[in-house]
């Protein structure tokens, strides 16, 4: 056996169920060479650990013995096909509901006592209808149901399929015989249901899967590199090499990781390192890709590009994280590893019945098709989706999105939550504390100052002031001094908002000091921000705490940053903490058998999100926060969060109660099928009805965000 072990990526659009993973995972074992297999059903991916000489044809071929289309992953082709897929089982969907509609009340007639020509007549309205609409919106289960049987294999779908095959066949065969009775209405309805559980499904998986495409997005889509024999060239992020010497100007992003040859500036680190203010960098330093540098160019030699950036790594980490959850299985994916053979064994059994008692071959299918009917298990597939969306549309008219559909199962679960503090606990927006101690000659020069600069705390000043009714005073050469700060001059005089040294200003230890504004020939002044705790934050976290769910903040700030806001809040802390001393509290606590809820915000967060039991971002939280989250809440208050949990918990109660509904529903409704005391049109009904009920059910959850 190879000694050098190669990890291997497949797209498999085809897995839908715990049956279809435990294949997977089981037949790749017995393949010579691969070392593990796990899939993500999230998003319908495997990996695969193997050895150097295991090719990817040969494993594509025996993903393909297995029954299941594979190709190996490229991250936007991958989001495509999966959009793909969503947008026809819509386009599915809204037919097999048009025409539901149309035939139910073509039926309606016929229920009423229809006789002769007009029953007839409405009977073949029917097929026209049903038939078309069959052959298109049926498509997802019937080429499922093929794929199964043709590598000898069953699933989910290959009674779904035999069931409203049958039915419409029977229904024309009455049609066509001038039979009483037609089941083209419970054929379509059967699929419209099945469908409408599946869209849910396969809508929600989509949003799981865009955290890691989001992070890579942070990257610089390229970068201008310095020439050896002088001049430039710019370069996109794919033609960057190692070695390569790379120019950044003030307000862009890092196209590489790097270190800084030349320059002084500050550069928002805060992907990495969660900290708020932006961090002075000078000859020597670190840089990473996907950072912004803020106030003066840079020289930077390229030490890593591509996918051996840090930011590639956390997208890694997030990825890895995500596996974790391809173990999670739904109650009724789990039942539908053993509702295929049952199904397929209680209709053959009351066909053979029903013919050895004499009933005929017309009469024992009737009865066989009653039963696959019968036994359909859309109220079982809709007893989580439905839940879910009322319990989602509830908590979005609360300010609360919804992105997973197992979200608010796994948030029901949670026993602790680990919450950041900055943008998370705090909203992330550094405000000036005071602009008393400036007269009116130093305001105005300072709003000028402050407009002419990108820097987030001159940006804040510049608010404040400008929220102050203050005029920007006339100041000439305006011009910024990387790494310091802005300067000019005004009234003859030279004026400076920057670094409290360079200012002139004497340095404190004050953790929430940001800088200093003076004109010369006059006292400095020192400006104090503070990044403010959310509102309700102490009463969210109490929520929180008296809901069992211990809270500790992990945080990448200073020590000094964050003391304030535990003391506040109140919460132990833990500081100074990287992307991946995050994620790997996160998975210390799930391995002590603890459920973690992760409460964060920033790029740094990613990782920790993904690997959390559940996760929930804020609205203000970066592209890649609110893609790793499974919940995210609008505006400034915190108090979303446990009223999130409250929601949660209700829903899986609605939950059990549907299992429960649908269980009872099977338990008397298969053996009044099995005894013939249900025809197929009856059988229709009485499926819909369970489904409604499980529905109506559900909708009470509508409230369950008050």
């Amino acid at each position: 056996m190879s000694a050098i072990v190669e990890h291997s990526e497949f797209s498999l659009p085809g897995v839908r169920c715990a049956a279809c993973i435990a294949k997977i995972e089981r037949g790749l074992t017995h393949v010579p060479g691969v070392r593990a297999a796990r899939v993500n059903l999230t998003a319908k991916r495997v990996a695969i650990d193997h050895d150097i000489d295991v090719d990817v044809p040969a494993l594509r071929s025996a993903l393909d013995a297995l029954g299941f289309t594979a190709e190996p992953v490229v991250v936007q082709a991958d989001n495509l096909a999966h959009r793909r897929e969503s947008r026809q089982l819509l386009k599915a969907l809204g037919v097999a509901g048009f025409a539901a509609m149309n035939i139910m009340l073509l039926s309606v007639s016929v229920w009423s006592g229809a006789e002769g020509a007009t029953r007839q007549l409405f009977h073949w309205l029917s097929a026209m209808i049903a038939m078309p609409t069959v052959a298109y919106a049926g498509q997802p289960f019937f080429r499922s149901a093929w794929g199964a049987l043709r590598h000898g294999r069953t699933n989910m779908d290959v009674p779904i399929s035999i069931g409203v095959l049958l039915a419409t066949a029977l229904s024309l065969f009455e049609t066509i015989t001038g039979g009483a009775h037609a089941y083209f209405d419970g054929a379509v309805s059967l699929i419209f249901f099945l469908l409408a559980g599946r869209f849910l499904d396969s809508a929600m998986r989509d949003r799981a899967r865009d955290g890691a495409s989001a992070l890579m997005r942070q990257m610089a889509p390229g970068g201008t590199i310095l020439l050896s024999g002088g001049g430039s060239e710019w370069r996109t992020a794919e033609e960057i090499r190692p070695g390569m010497t790379l120019l950044v100007s003030a307000g862009e992003r890092f196209a590489a990781d790097g270190l800084i040859d030349e320059g002084e500036s500050a550069v928002d680190r805060s992907l990495i390192t969660g900290e708020s203010r932006a961090e002075p960098v000078a000859k020597g330093a670190a840089v990473i890709a996907g950072s912004l540098n803020l106030t003066g160019p840079l020289t930077v030699r390229v030490t890593a590009t591509g996918p051996d950036t840090t930011i590639a790594g956390m997208a890694r980490l997030m990825e890895a994280a995500g596996q974790g959850r391809s173990r999670y299985v739904r109650i009724a994916d789990r039942a539908a590893r053993y509702y295929a053979p049952a199904v397929h064994t209680l209709a053959a059994a009351s066909f053979i019945g029903w013919m050895i008692a004499g009933a005929g071959w017309h009469a024992s299918l009737l009865i066989a098709v009653a039963v696959l009917i019968v036994t359909c298990p859309c109220a079982l597939g809709l007893a989580v989706p439905v839940a879910q969306m009322v319990a989602s549309g509830a908590l979005m008219r609360r300010g609360l999105l919804v992105k997973d559909g197992s979200a608010l199962e796994r948030l029901a679960e949670a026993d602790r939550v680990c919450l950041d503090k900055t943008g998370t606990l705090t909203l992330g927006r550094p405000e000036v504390v005071s602009v008393d101690a400036l007269d009116a000659e130093e305001r105005g020069a300072a709003l000028a100052l402050a407009r002419a600069s990108n820097h987030p705390l001159s940006r804040s000043l510049a608010r404040a002031l400008a929220d102050a009714g203050v005029d920007a005073a006339p100041v000439k050469d305006l011009r910024e001094i990387p790494g310091m700060g802005m300067e000019g001059q005004a009234g003859g005089r030279r004026v400076r908002l920057g670094r409290p040294d360079w200012v002139g200003a004497a340095a404190t230890s004050d953790a929430m000091l940001g800088c200093a504004f003076a004109i010369d020939g006059r006292t400095p002044h020192l400006l104090s921000f503070a990044d403010r705790l959310r509102p309700d934050a102490e009463q969210a976290v109490g929520r929180l705490a008296g809901m069992g769910m211990e809270p500790v903040i992990l945080s990448g700030d200073r020590r000094e940053a964050v003391a304030a806001v535990a003391a506040m809040v109140p919460a132990p802390a833990i500081v100074g903490m990287t992307p991946d001393q995050k994620l790997k509290a996160i998975q210390r606590l799930s391995r002590a058998g603890h459920r973690v809820l992760m409460v964060g915000d920033g790029l740094n967060d990613g990782p920790a999100l993904a690997a959390g039991h559940v996760s929930i971002a804020p609205s203000s939280a970066s592209d890649v926060g609110q893609n790793a989250a499974d919940i995210v809440f609008m505006g400034d208050s915190l108090l979303p969060v446990p009223i999130a949990i409250v929601a949660a918990r209700r829903t899986m109660r609605v939950v059990r109660q549907n299992f429960a509904l649908a269980i009872g529903y099977n338990v008397l409704a298969v053996p009044l099928a099995l005894f013939g005391m249900v025809t197929p049109l009856i059988a229709a009904i009485a499926m819909s009805t369970s489904s409604i009920i499980v529905v109506a059910n559900a909708l009470r959850l509508a409230r369950c965000a008050r």
